[in-house]
């Protein structure tokens, strides 16, 4: 396994479960630093057209508190190339649940263009922020 000197990884991280940490504690194991972006509030809504169930400001302050995570920062942006201009990171981490995506496709040559490597890490199956939203919907209507 190649061991990176600036990894890099975002997540809404709302409803933060397990499949959250096994990604946080992953990429930390191929990086010497870790930086994870934080997606705002205002981004969430631009593409999920809903809000977070936590606060933004509630979220960084989880994730500041993962040994795993160096530093926070507000992804506002769904732009992975727009974020290494800022952050200079060696490696992009992503769940693998979007490897293959047109989305994420396109995000891989852009990095690959410059160097960057694009590492796809074990999504957790069996749990997700979308199912614990459904199951906490479905205990309200019983």
């Amino acid at each position: 396994m190649k061991k990176y000197k600036l990894g890099y990884t975002t997540g809404v991280y709302d409803l933060f479960h397990i499949g959250h940490l096994n990604i946080l504690r992953r990429a930390k194991e191929q990086c010497e630093y870790l930086i994870v972006g934080v997606s705002t509030d205002g981004l969430v809504e631009s593409y999920k057209h809903k809000r977070p169930v936590i606060p933004y400001e509630e979220r960084v302050e989880i994730i500041k508190s993962i040994r795993y995570v160096d530093e926070v920062v507000p992804q506002t942006s769904l732009d992975k190339l727009e974020a290494w201009k800022k952050l200079h990171y060696n490696v992009l981490f992503h769940g693998s649940d979007w490897k293959g995506s047109s989305m994420y496709e396109e995000v891989e040559k852009k990095l690959e263009s410059i160097g960057i490597d694009m590492v796809f890490l074990p999504h957790t199956t069996g749990t997700s922020s979308t199912m614990i939203s459904e199951r906490l919907k479905d205990d309200q209507n019983e």
